[in-house]
């Protein structure tokens, strides 16, 4: 029997850091060495990056990454590692991987299938790979083999299926299989969404089972770029069994997760599957012989470890709290910024921004301890001397509850009551007095007095306005990022002020509906994350009805009246963005979902929300970066392209009337 000792290491990558990314890359390796793992497959284009975007096209940017490859490459003696980056040929640029074997580099492989959907842009910066092509490309002086490469090191065969070549029908894997493959090697930068786990889990498995093959996968780790959170999550399996499963969603910047793969067993019950045809015609074609000797590794039970959020009933709530986490505690140190401002309304979505930073705190110092996460913000010199938790969530995050004359009591003991049970530092003040020489300077410029009933859009957005330079000057003296607190399902419909509650230098929870973030808050009231426990003292918020108060307390604002029902807005957009179903098809879907309300009710609503996506797509293109949480993202950055100036659903919105008008004489 033939065991071969394999690891598989997350890296938090940075685009462009050069020193960090191979810092990362190099810690990889030695940890890997230490466990005596004789192949290791690190993340797709770890050298560079995977969101360097645009900056992959510069001649500079593909020089550099192959002279940090030469600098690695000595590193990896004793072993075979994968290390990816950008490799120009022929006047096209390709996704790459390159096989290092005993400090020598022996080849690249070219990504056959690019992700071009989602927030996924490979083909504006790479071309694929065409299958069976083999050519020779240069670097520093020599020549080495580029294409569609298998490894023989040892007698046993490598290869690679790069990220989206596993998500494909025509994976090739399948012709790796044929050419007698016994391990293949997938480095991803597969970004998180909700559920997305279980898909990676069932091709790593079904790959190394349908292949009769060791099948390592491994992802990127951390917010890498901005954007995208990616959850790390290594797998190792073996002839379709899961052999290993490194965590997800940590803080650490390498995850090495090892496994010891039986080859004989896979090449045994290969000889045995009828469906895998040996192409002896091709049996040397493409192959790249590397000296090597594996050493004897002795037999591990599989370990496989499962996290909380990775099964149980509350998968989502649990993933989307990690997440986030992670994503805020990357962009604080990535971006240098000295902590956190929340303008704290004491209201669903501003409470939900201010705990995950909270949550940001906990989860990484119990992972890490308080030392090392100070460590990795040791640019932070008011963090130096501090010793607990609370007192670093107390030095990261600020709130600040501004009222105005429509504030009430609720939500100011509620602002109060939530920054007190997170740890945050709290600060109170009142902006009526600007909101008021506002309205004065209008009323004199206008030379009329300005009311409720003929001006209340721009009664409301004022004191929505009025709150953002003041957090703006905390945040630059404090040199902390402004969080913005407006959400998907606002996002949709226009219903924020900009430069009220859309400041900020992020938006963290503008990937996710309103309907979910009210849920959540309600699970971390009562359940909270396996690992923390539950926050009683969110039920002065939970207890709310969501309302912006920006009009008067006696007119007892609603956001839900204002707009419709959350769940009604939330299935309208699904249907209309993500389904892209026109009015008429949306409406018809709600009444089979919402029958205990009226069609002309649903039918009036529908109207509503198309004629809001379209007024207000100006502003979207205004937020600041969020991020992407799942397949029903609204950012025409990354997701959902619509243009700012249309015909805005007329003849469609027109049919819809009429369809109504039809339904009530029936």
């Amino acid at each position: 029997m033939k065991f071969i000792k394999v690891a598989a290491a997350a890296l938090n990558q940075t685009p462009l850091a050069w020193d960090t990314n191979q810092t990362h890359i190099l810690q990889a390796i030695s940890e890997a060495r230490q466990q005596e793992a004789s192949i290791l497959c690190l993340p797709e284009m770890c050298i560079t990056g995977y969101g360097c975007e645009d900056a992959f096209h510069s001649s500079a940017v593909q020089a550099e990454a192959m002279r940090v490859l030469l600098e690695i490459a000595p590193h990896t003696a004793g072993m075979i590692v994968s290390l990816g980056l950008p490799v120009p040929h022929s006047g096209g640029l390709f996704n790459c991987v390159c096989c290092v074997a005993d400090g020598t580099i022996r080849g690249f492989v070219g990504k056959q299938n690019l992700a071009g959907e989602g927030i996924h842009y490979e083909p504006r910066w790479f071309q694929p790979w065409p299958a069976g092509v083999r050519v020779t490309v240069q670097a520093a002086g020599q020549d080495y083999p580029l294409g569609d490469l298998l490894f023989n090191c040892d007698g046993v065969l490598l290869g690679f299926e790069i990220c989206e070549d596993a998500w494909v029908a025509q994976r090739p894997g399948a012709e790796l299989a044929s050419r007698g493959v016994d391990i293949i090697l997938n480095p991803s930068a597969s970004h998180f969404a909700f559920g997305k786990n279980d898909i990676r889990k069932r091709f790593v498995l079904e790959g190394s089972r349908a292949f009769h093959a060791g099948y390592i996968y491994v992802n990127l780790l951390g917010n890498e770029a901005g954007r995208a959170i990616y959850d790390g999550g290594a797998m190792i399996a073996n002839d379709g069994q899961l052999k290993a499963q490194g965590p997800r969603f940590s803080f650490s910047d390498v995850c090495l997760t090892t496994a010891v793969l039986d080859v004989d067993e896979a090449r045994m019950n290969r000889t045995r599957a009828g469906h895998l045809q040996a192409r002896l015609e091709q049996e040397s074609a493409g192959q790249v012989n590397c000296p090597f000797t594996f050493p004897a590794a002795s037999p591990i039970p599989p370990k496989p470890r499962v996290a909380p959020y990775d099964c149980g009933p509350h998968v989502k709530e649990e993933s989307f709290t990690h997440a986030v986490s992670l994503a805020l505690f990357d962009y604080l140190r990535k971006s240098h910024s000295r902590g956190f401002i929340v303008s704290l309304s004491g209201g669903a979505d501003s409470t939900a921004v201010a705990l995950l930073c909270g949550t940001m705190v906990q989860f990484g110092t119990r992972e890490l301890g308080v030392a090392a996460f100070r460590d990795k913000i040791a640019y932070l010199q008011n963090a130096e001397h501090v010793d607990s938790v609370d007192a670093l969530i107390g030095e990261l995050l600020t709130c600040v509850y501004q009222s105005t004359r429509n504030s009430s009591d609720t939500t100011r003991s509620a602002a109060r009551s939530v920054a007190a049970s997170i740890g945050a530092t709290f600060i109170e003040w009142d902006v009526d007095a600007l909101v008021q020489d506002y309205i004065q300077l209008i009323s004199g410029a206008l030379r009329r007095d300005l009311t409720w009933d003929k001006d209340d859009l721009a009664l409301q957005n004022i004191q929505a306005r009025v709150r953002g330079p003041g957090v703006w000057m905390l945040a630059n003296l404090q040199g902390a990022l402004l969080l913005a607190t407006s959400n998907r399902s606002e996002a949709a419909v226009g219903y924020a002020t900009m430069d009220g509650d859309t400041c900020g230098g992020l938006s963290p929870i503008a990937g996710i509906d309103k309907a979910f973030l009210r849920h959540w808050l309600q699970w971390m009231e009562t359940t909270g994350p396996a690992d923390l426990g539950a926050l009683p003292s969110l039920s002065a918020v939970t207890n709310q009805q969501p309302t912006a108060e920006l009009r008067p307390l006696a007119a007892h604002q609603t956001d839900e009246a204002d707009l419709m029902p959350y769940e009604v807005l939330d299935a309208i957009e699904r249907a209309a963005i993500r389904d892209k179903h026109s009015p008429a098809e949306a409406w018809r879907l709600l009444q089979v979902h919402f029958p205990n309300y009226t069609p002309h009710q649903l039918g009036k609503w529908t109207d509503r929300f198309y004629r809001l996506w379209c007024r207000n797509q100006w502003k979207r293109e205004r937020y600041a970066p969020s991020f992407h949480l799942d397949d029903e993202n609204l950012d025409p950055k990354t997701w959902c392209r619509f243009p700012i100036l249309s015909g805005g659903f007329e003849r469609e919105l027109t049919q819809l009337k009429e369809l109504i008008s039809n339904d009530s004489r029936e």
